[in-house]
Parts: C-alpha cells; sequence; structure tokens
C-alpha cells in the first residue's frame, strides 16, 4: 500500500470491545470507522467477509491518521470466526424483530461492556453491512443488542455513524471530564480578596466623579455592583483591564475639569 504516513500513535487502552463490522461494502466506510474507533479509544477492528476484499487504500485516505487500526484490522470469512475467541457480544440493531434477547440503549451497553471488561473477559460489538444491516443468523451470535435512542420518526445512521455513538459512550462512560469548566488560557479566576479591591477602586472613582452622591440610594447601588463581579468568575487578567479602565477615566475626568451632572447616577436597586 502507498501514501501513507504512518498516522497517529494509537494503541489499545484497556480491556476495549473488538469492532465487527460485518460484510462492509464500501472501503470508505472501513476507513471512517476506524477514524470514529480512534476518537472514542477503541483500537481492534475485524472485518467480516468485506465486498470488496481487503486492504484498500481508499479506508487509509478515509482514516484521517488512525493507520494503525487498519493495519491491525484482521479478516474473517464469518460471524463465527470473527467472535469465537470473545465471552459476550452486542450486535446493533435498529429494529430487531422476531428476536428474544436483552435490548440495551447505546449508553447502558457501554457501561454493562465496561463491567464485563472488568472481570477480564473479552467483549464485541457488531455492526451490520450498510444497506441493510444485520440478519437474524448474525444477531443469533449475539448476546445483547443495541438500540439507538434517536427520533424514532428518522433513525438512519451510516456505518461510521454507527460507530462513532457506541465509541462516544464507551470513551465517555468513565470520563472524568467535569460537564463544564471555564477557559481561562494564561490567566486564572481572581480570588475573592482581588475582586475586593477592584469593587474598593471602583467604588471610590464612583464616588470622587458623584455618581454614588445619593445617600439614601448609595448602598443598594453599590451592592448591585458587588452582585454584578461576585455572581461570575472573574479572571486575573479581566480585573487588570478593569483597573485600567478605571484610572483611565479618573484620569481622563480630571485633565478635562469635568463638572458633575445635574442629574443622579442610578444602577436601580
Amino acid at each position: 500500500m502507498t501514501g501513507r504516513d504512518g498516522g497517529a500513535d494509537l494503541h489499545p487502552i484497556g480491556n476495549s470491545p473488538v469492532v465487527i463490522l460485518v460484510r462492509p461494502q464500501l472501503a470508505d466506510n472501513i476507513g471512517a470507522c476506524a477514524r470514529a474507533m480512534a476518537n472514542g479509544g477503541l483500537f481492534h477492528m475485524r472485518l467480516v467477509a468485506p465486498r470488496d476484499g481487503w486492504p484498500q487504500e481508499k479506508a487509509w485516505r478515509m482514516a484521517s491518521g488512525a493507520d494503525r487500526i487498519l493495519e491491525e484490522a484482521t479478516v474473517h470469512p464469518t460471524v463465527a470466526d470473527a467472535v469465537a475467541d470473545l465471552h459476550h457480544v452486542f450486535a446493533t440493531c435498529p429494529r430487531p424483530r422476531h428476536i428474544v434477547k436483552p435490548v440495551l440503549t447505546a449508553r447502558g451497553a457501554a457501561v454493562e461492556l465496561r463491567q464485563i471488561g472488568t472481570r477480564g473477559l473479552r467483549t464485541g460489538l457488531m455492526f451490520g453491512p450498510e444497506r441493510a444491516g444485520l440478519d437474524n443468523d448474525d444477531m443469533a451470535q449475539a448476546d445483547a443488542l443495541v438500540r439507538f435512542s434517536l427520533n424514532p420518526a428518522f433513525m438512519s445512521l451510516n456505518l461510521a455513524q454507527a460507530v462513532m455513538v457506541m465509541a462516544y459512550v464507551w470513551w465517555t462512560a468513565e470520563d472524568g471530564t467535569p460537564p463544564k469548566s471555564l477557559m481561562t488560557n494564561e490567566s486564572q479566576v481572581a480570588t475573592k480578596g482581588r475582586l475586593d479591591n477592584f469593587l474598593t477602586h471602583l467604588v471610590d472613582q464612583l464616588d470622587a466623579c458623584g455618581f454614588l452622591r445619593n445617600a439614601p440610594k448609595r448602598p443598594g447601588m453599590v451592592r448591585n455592583l458587588q452582585h454584578l463581579f461576585q455572581r461570575g468568575e472573574v479572571t486575573d487578567q479581566e480585573l487588570r483591564t478593569l483597573h485600567g479602565v478605571v484610572t483611565e477615566l479618573a484620569i481622563g475626568r480630571r485633565r478635562r475639569g469635568r463638572l458633575e451632572p445635574e442629574g443622579d447616577g442610578d444602577l436601580g436597586q
């Protein structure tokens, strides 16, 4: 094969499921599946009777650097041969009919596969051909079926999308990334002390320019400013910028000899 640059440094991560593509029809789809697998930390690919043979250069072009997954992929004549050394196999199936088997959601399947893997057992995820999906004989080789929770009026997925869904839920089943975080780049979230120092600076200048001269309203106006800045995670860099803004406004006011306005400033209470 030609035209490859080696791809990403991929390798198996733990006891991850084997991805079994049954009678895949297009090399492009096989490559796209490898890419999806790499996104979700899956590595082992098995091809059952690929229509156009194997290997095929188009797959590498579509894999976007997931070369090692394709290079390590194995080819099998039948589903039975592909799953022979596995202990549990789950099969994706959008419309299970006349079959008595457990049916799991994608998330449920990922959790169960993780639990099975902790016992040292080998697992597999089976995906059917692009046009028709798995037939009843294929599904007879599986312990359980996986059905994606999608819009019931339109549940059409291509092969790589189906693999991506399972790769994603597999990865996130044990992902510790917080649901929400604040990107601060080179700065960091300001401490309450730094924030209080800025508010003191701001209120001093508002007093100096007369904005807070309405004594009855002043406490509420100051509280509104405190609420405004305390409810968000202001960064040190943002505070330095705001300090500079307040300082420059004060300098500009003094240079121009600005007279205080007739009306009262009001932030509301």
